[in-house]
């Protein structure tokens, strides 16, 4: 059995619920609030279970659930890179758990520690224009040479310029998809995908074995905002699903930017739409950051005294100690600094963000760094 799975006892309770049909993530909450575990509620009398108006066959599922797919989905979990992780699990995502509806089981294949990194959502039309299409790449490129992940949703458009952009600056990307682990869709994007699960990640809520359907994609895109500290949209239609991730991240608290465009451009009024509701209207992603630089702070340095009013260096860790003294003050390029360092190129991304954070280093034009202090 793969190493992973000991540390979740009560998965196979979590995966009976989670194949139960008809039960849903609220249901789900309400019956842990008053429950309190997994394991308590497939216990319960079904009177108790009738009380939340579940169907018969829900109730039937829960009772006596079909073992051979329990262990179909323990099976999946015993691959390489491949992980359950159920609501209880210490790896499930924090800013996810905080949502109001949050998925009791998530099949993840790649990296699931990145799924607690700090994360920006890029989503857009699947039929974007070229301008767009570049615009999703350049930003998802230098943000990721910042230190966010970016998080999208693998499909056509914006959302695979976005995860191109990441994999071009040799980032991790996270791909939340609406159908199981095993089916990649849209099909054209099954390159992509292997390509992801070798730097990022995959997420998915959906069983092993399911097929798209439209009314997954608005249920899959509350996990790309809910992953997220904000959520870019850089190109929409008045009509188009990434407005609905847009506002699930309004609901949940989080950020919420948009790039104009053209006001002939029927792809840019969704995102003319979301600026006339709130939505932070951005031309360049240091926007982001600044916007960002609060809630990235609390995640990537926990343990970190803040940089005094002087930007002193004297308490920094060794690490960003050791990028600063081979930053010097004269302007150098990211590759030629990562070849000076001995962190890999997501950690020197990070602790480039942070001493900027902390108005140690400033970057330049061109990709290049410089320090301040």
């Amino acid at each position: 059995m793969d190493a992973h799975l000991p540390n979740n006892p009560n998965l196979s309770d979590w995966i009976i619920l989670h194949l139960a049909p008809g039960l849903g993530p609220a249901t789900v909450q309400a019956l842990l609030a008053e429950l309190g575990s997994a394991h308590a509620i497939l216990a319960a009398p079904r009177s108790r279970l009738q009380h939340y108006r579940l169907s018969d066959d829900c109730i039937d599922s829960i009772k006596q659930p079909n073992s051979a797919a329990v262990d179909a989905t323990l099976a999946w979990a015993q691959g390489a890179q491949q992980h359950l992780i159920c609501w209880d699990d210490v790896r499930y995502p924090e800013r996810l758990r905080s949502i109001s509806t949050p998925p009791c089981l998530l099949y993840v294949q790649g990296d699931a520690n990145l799924l607690n990194e700090p994360q920006l959502a890029m989503v857009g039309s699947r039929h974007a224009s070229r301008g767009g299409l570049e615009t999703a790449t350049a930003f998802a490129r230098d943000l990721s040479q910042r230190g966010l992940i970016i998080t999208s949703g693998l499909a056509a458009g914006i959302d695979g310029a976005a995860h191109e952009g990441a994999l071009a600056a040799s980032a991790p990307t996270i791909a939340v998809m609406a159908t199981g682990i095993d089916l990649i869709y849209p099909k054209q994007h099954q390159a992509l995908a292997a390509r992801i699960i070798q730097r990022g990640a995959l997420v998915t809520e959906m069983p092993l074995g399911t097929a798209p359907k439209p009314y997954h994609f608005p249920q899959r895109n509350r996990i790309i905002s809910g992953l997220s500290l904000g959520t870019l949209v850089v190109e929409a239609a008045a009509q188009s699903g990434s407005l609905i991730t847009a506002h699930h991240a309004m609901e949940q608290g989080r950020e919420v930017f948009a790039i104009p465009g053209s006001i002939h451009n029927p792809t840019a009024k969704g995102c003319h739409h979301l600026i006339r509701q709130g939505a932070k209207l951005i031309e360049t992603s240091q926007q982001i950051l600044e916007e960002l630089a609060p809630h990235i702070k609390s995640y990537l340095q926990p343990a970190t005294k803040p940089a005094t009013d002087n930007h002193s260096t004297s308490a920094l860790p060794a690490d960003h100690q050791q990028v600063l003294d081979n930053l010097g003050f004269d302007p150098i390029d990211f590759d030629s600094l990562l070849a000076r360092s001995s962190l890999n190129t997501q950690e020197l991304s990070s602790v480039l963000l942070i001493l900027e954070l902390q108005g140690l280093v400033e970057t330049l034009p061109g990709g290049r760094f410089s320090r301040l202090a």
